[in-house]
């Protein structure tokens, strides 16, 4: 047991501790049975998560008889097993769930984060900035992990580093010249919800004739009136596919053979690529009987095997949906088989009528379900860091903390776990600066305030319920997160409606989260691709409290945070404790500038995971 090596003061401070693990994932796990055998005894625990069979190969606390069960739950009881005496408590709820604000927080001398998600993280990093507790970030991405500790006022905040841009593909490439495996595995999703899901136009899997490749100078006529022909008949992939009682050799055929001949009409497409080759259901079918299913998910299956699997999961998927309500839907899981071997096979065989590498289905789950698979060891390794930078910080040692990468292979000083050391907070952080601000380009005439508060404020700057005030003298109000002060407004108004102009200031807050920004607005017209926001610049006030000295003895050796994955980039919040000031209801006059808002009930709803790569933990 490690708490054997402490001294006695240390030994107390532990058991005397309250600490808060957020996630009972494969770090969770480790993490959980770390801490009782290092003698920490009060323990909160949350997750929102159940047990999935596919967790049992790393997520050790669980067994088979555990699926569907709670993940925090069970933790817990597995967890007493080990120390009976421990005072743990699960709980099986959303940490945005708005119970668990500042004051919740505040109750714990140090929170743990064993989280898959950005938009968790942010919300968490928000949270012990706000009640001033410290926050001990974690991940896992197969081989790498990362351990970092943080302190408001001291290191950087998990949003001082700008998250990668979500990498999307044209919808002319997936639909018309795919060159990676990606392309094609993103065409078989969507292929996925045109058959069995919810029909989005933008997903059209169909041949796109509006490529402006295939519509350069050249006679086109020929694809045009084929194009005009289609049109004049066109029905929905779903309406087809019932039409035709869900066949499989029909649905092959008019995929892999008809679509493909139709792309090669548009001669243009193919003058510097290579053109891709039909295939007929009568050139793959197979006489075997065995089932293609039960073959190892690792190996790679031929041409003939994945238009077998394909067969198969397309009756086994229309057997589920015809368990389904008249107007039921399937949603795509990478976790459920007959969903993951359609994509796979699907994606598979347009893989290799474009002459691109195919993948075996274990490959397909990770890339279509954006995933990147976790290593028990990693998380294991990555579990012990965090217990022992908690035991630095409860010593009062937090110059002592520093960030630790797990690398995949030895660096030139021959190490596997590199510390360094943690940096100060950016002064140009639009979340951890005493006064943040950022300034964006939109069109103001069309942006719209819908955009604005789903798009900007929650997406892009994660807050979970926003009140945006136009800084025009008069308080008014422009977003209230309060359902009764919203009433009938239209959100589908442009910003131009309020009066906002060009060089326009707005003041949005997130009572929730304790944190409040500066907007400043700048009218374009141009965007690139189908950009409706642009962030020009982010400028605040770095807090002036002096940061620790966390330059203590390192090795002569330093990591590049760029080289990981987005999820694994550590920062820290920052308190905001300006007052709230009084604001008028954008429908009252100027004479009514003193009226008290009232009191806010809070609509918090979960942010969607940003579909940058999701850690597995």
């Amino acid at each position: 047991m490690a708490n054997l090596c402490m001294l006695p003061e240390m030994k107390k401070s532990v058991s005397d501790s309250k600490v808060f693990v957020v996630g009972a994932g494969g770090i969770g796990c480790e993490l959980l049975k770390n801490l009782v055998l290092s003698g920490f005894r009060n323990i909160k625990v949350i997750d929102l998560d159940t047990i999935d069979v596919s967790n049992l190969n790393r997520q050790f606390l669980f067994q088979k008889r555990h699926v569907g069960f709670s993940k925090a739950t069970v933790a817990k009881e597995s967890v007493l097993c080990l120390c009976p005496t421990a005072n743990i408590t699960a709980i099986h709820d959303s940490i945005f769930n708005p119970e668990y604000n500042m004051q919740y927080f505040k109750q714990f001398d140090l929170v743990m984060n064993a989280l898959d998600n950005r938009s968790a993280r942010n919300h968490v990093n928000r949270m012990c900035l706000a009640a001033n507790v410290p926050l001990i970030e974690s991940g896992s991405a197969g081989y790498l992990g990362q351990v970092t500790a943080i302190k408001r006022g001291v290191t950087e905040c998990y949003e001082c580093r700008p998250a990668p841009r979500q990498k999307s593909f044209p919808g002319c490439t997936i639909r018309n010249t795919p060159s990676e495996p990606i392309h094609c595995i993103v065409w078989a999703k969507y292929l996925f919800n045109q058959l069995f899901g919810e029909e989005d136009a933008d997903q059209d899997v169909s041949p796109d004739t509006a490529d402006p490749e295939a519509n350069e100078s050249g006679d086109n006529s020929k694809v045009k009136h084929q194009h005009a022909q289609v049109d004049a008949e066109r029905k929905s992939t779903r309406e087809w596919a019932k039409e035709n009682e869900y066949n499989p050799s029909k649905i092959f055929n008019k995929l892999f053979a008809h679509d493909i001949r139709y792309l090669l009409s548009m001669d243009k497409l193919w003058t510097k690529r290579k053109p891709p080759t039909p295939v007929d259901w009568s050139e793959v079918e197979s006489n075997s009987q065995t089932s293609v299913s039960e073959k190892d998910i690792q190996s790679v299956l031929s041409l003939e095997e994945n238009a077998m699997l394909f067969s198969e999961s397309i009756q086994n998927l229309k057997q589920k949906l015809e368990n389904e309500d008249e107007d039921g839907i399937l949603v795509w899981d990478k976790d459920d088989t007959p969903a993951l071997n359609f994509a796979a096979s699907a994606a598979n065989i347009r893989a290799h009528i474009f002459g691109i590498e195919t993948k075996s289905i274990f490959d397909v789950k990770s890339m279509a379900g954006n995933i990147i698979p976790a290593i028990a060891t990693t998380n294991a390794i990555v579990a012990g860091l965090i217990v022992m930078q908690a035991l630095c910080i409860l010593n009062k040692q937090f110059d002592k903390c520093k960030s630790v990468f797990v690398r995949k292979c030895v660096n030139p000083a021959k190490k596997l776990l590199v510390p360094c050391c943690l940096d100060p907070p950016k002064p140009d952080c639009y979340v951890c600066a005493e006064k943040p601000e950022i300034t964006i380009a939109v069109n103001i005439e069309t942006f719209t305030v819908a955009e604005l508060k789903d798009q900007f404020l929650k997406k892009h700057l994660g807050m979970l319920a926003p009140d945006v005030e136009i800084l025009d003298g008069k308080g008014t109000i422009l977003i209230s997160s309060d359902e009764e002060d919203s009433g009938s407004f239209d959100f589908d108004r442009p910003l131009a409606d309020f009066n906002i102009i060009n060089g326009s200031r707005l003041r949005a807050d997130d009572f929730l989260q304790n944190y409040d920004i500066i907007i400043n607005l700048t009218h374009e017209t141009k965007f690139e691709n189908e950009e409706i926001f642009k962030v020009l610049e982010q400028t605040g006030v770095a807090q002036q409290q002096k940061s620790a000295d966390v330059s203590a003895t390192q090795d002569n050796t330093t990591v590049n945070n760029t080289n990981n994955d987005d999820d694994d980039d550590i920062c820290i919040l920052e308190e905001n404790v300006a007052s709230p000031e009084k604001k008028r209801k954008l429908q009252q006059s100027p004479n009514h500038d003193d009226h008290n808002s009232k009191a806010k009930r809070r609509k918090v709803s979960e942010s969607q995971n940003d579909s940058s790569v999701l850690i597995i933990d």
